[in-house]
């Protein structure tokens, strides 16, 4: 493979890019705005320029509040010319998951439509803008872009903890752009690819998989602020999308919409690389997209936010290596399988996956303890996640040692909706486990306890739980009970719950 360019920082990358290819679009907004890297490079600089005037100093944290949008990209590249960290938040958020990340990482200011910000609390020193940064007079702005370092922290991701508390995973310059440039080589993203980013810019995916990628390898990103299943048709056949990333199933609805266009309505020729990023892929499916729709390629991978990219399927691996690994680790990277014990288990044997290399974050946020449970004195990375490594070195994720599930490709920690749910107020008790779903892949389960004297309607339950989470957070179901199992430890047996 070959070595990214010397850039070291994202906003040398982007100068470097716009002067060797100025009026390569890489940005085609559906509500018609288009960026070219020469835009691009002279938006994010006025963008840059504001936020100085502002006060924004070299590592202070900006928030980035919104959907999808070109506008998007253009304030995330200026928050990095100003020297700052990106601390994007899911438009998906509601105020008081905003408000959570807001306050534990100390941002200076929130840039945000009006309508978001106005779900917030107050917030001690946080200044609104936006969702526009205002040109300001700045001397040294474009200094100030250059003496960014390659180790300077460019983002902290928010990632579900399953303390209740979410948790801000630092990554740095260096690792987005050597893990991206990586990552993007295998798929073979290039300049004339056509990407719809359908993962929100707030999540590692879209971020660094979606929008950094694209203006890396100089293809075109078509910014998605919200997607809908029955929209992927008229996505792909309109804008003539060559890339297309997401679980499988968003590839099952583009199949079965092909097989009710009995009159070809749907042109998806275009399309020659479907990226997945999930446990398993029915083999069927990958055979049905290489013959119904005629990819290229089908691959898939494994990356979490603490990790980014540690493992990739390749052109040419069989049909069984897509299907049930998520192929072998990216340049760089060193993974390894251990028992409870620590030790490497056998090619074929479950275990705890294990991961060291560039691609392992700068810590949690203010938070070593939480830090130095996961990443040990030699630099392994303990994912939670358990895993087997065949003879041949792909890596199949067959459980997860912690408590998570994923809804719809995002990690949902059910310590945190046991949180959320108990600001609610009626409810003493709240235990959350998740349960296999035909259409999500999994989905929360609640089971809760009214305090005393007080009840509790599961429908006005869920019903502020919709008003007070996002989307994929919120429980499929709320079930009432006058007491919660519990273990020999008098812990809330969790076993018991999924049973039921």
């Amino acid at each position: 493979m070959g070595s990214a360019p010397d850039w070291g920082t994202l906003p040398r990358m982007l100068r470097d890019q716009a002067e060797r290819h100025p009026g390569t679009v890489v940005v085609a907004d559906p509500s018609g705005s288009r960026l070219t890297l020469a835009g691009l490079r002279e938006a994010a600089a006025t963008t840059a320029r504001g936020l100085i005037a502002l006060g924004v100093r070299p590592g202070d944290r900006v928030v980035l509040w919104g959907p999808n949008s070109a506008r998007w990209v253009v304030n995330a590249f200026g928050i990095w010319d100003a020297g700052a960290v990106l601390v994007p938040l899911s438009s998906r958020y509601k105020g008081i998951e905003a408000a959570q990340l807001i306050e534990k990482t100390g941002a200076r200011v929130l840039i945000a439509e009006a309508g978001l910000a106005a779900l917030l609390p107050p917030i001690a020193g946080l200044r609104h803008v936006g969702p526009e940064v205002p040109d300001a007079a700045a001397p040294g702005a474009e200094r100030r872009a250059l003496d960014v370092r390659p180790d300077d922290l460019c983002e902290i991701m928010s990632t579900s903890g399953t303390t209740g508390t979410p948790k801000g995973v630092m990554i740095d310059h260096s690792q987005v752009l050597r893990g991206y440039w990586d990552w993007s080589e295998i798929v073979t993203l290039g300049e004339h690819d056509r990407y719809p980013v359908i993962a929100p810019f707030s999540h590692g995916f879209g971020l660094n998989a979606g929008l950094v990628a694209c203006v890396l390898r100089r293809a075109t990103m078509i910014p998605i602020p919200v997607f809908t299943p029955d929209a992927l048709m008229s996505l792909v056949s309109d804008e003539r999308a060559t890339v297309l990333a997401g679980p499988p199933t968003l590839f099952h609805r583009l199949l079965d919409e092909l097989d009710r266009d009995t009159r070809g309505s749907w042109d998806v020729s275009s399309l020659r690389v479907a990226i997945c990023g999930a446990a398993a892929v029915p083999a069927r499916l990958i055979t049905r997209l290489a013959e119904r729709v005629g990819l290229e390629r089908m691959i898939n991978a494994y990356g979490l936010m603490e990790g980014t990219v540690v493992s990739m399927t390749r052109a040419g691996d069989p049909i069984d290596v897509i299907a049930n690994t998520t192929g072998r680790t990216v340049p760089g990277i060193e993974v390894k399988v251990v028992d409870d014990d620590g030790e490497p288990v056998a090619p074929g044997e479950r275990g705890e996956v294990l991961q060291r290399g560039y691609g392992v974050m700068r810590g949690y946020w203010e938070d070593p303890a939480r830090t130095a449970e996961v990443i040990d004195s030699d630099g392994w990375l303990h994912t939670g996640d358990v895993g087997v490594l065949d003879e041949a070195g792909n890596l199949a994720i067959v459980d997860r040692k912690k408590d998570l599930y994923i809804v719809n490709g995002f990690n949902v920690s059910p310590a945190e909706v046991e949180s959320l749910l108990l600001r609610e107020g009626s409810l003493a008790q709240a235990a959350v486990v998740g349960v296999p779903d035909a259409v999500s892949g999994e989905a929360g389960l609640a089971y809760v306890v009214p305090r005393p004297g007080l009840a509790a309607d599961p429908e006005a339950l869920l019903a502020w739980a919709r008003g007070n989470m996002s989307g994929y957070k919120v429980p499929k179901r709320i079930i009432v009970l006058d007491s919660l199992p519990t273990n020999a430890n008098g812990k809330v047996d969790k076993t018991v719950l999924r049973r039921r």
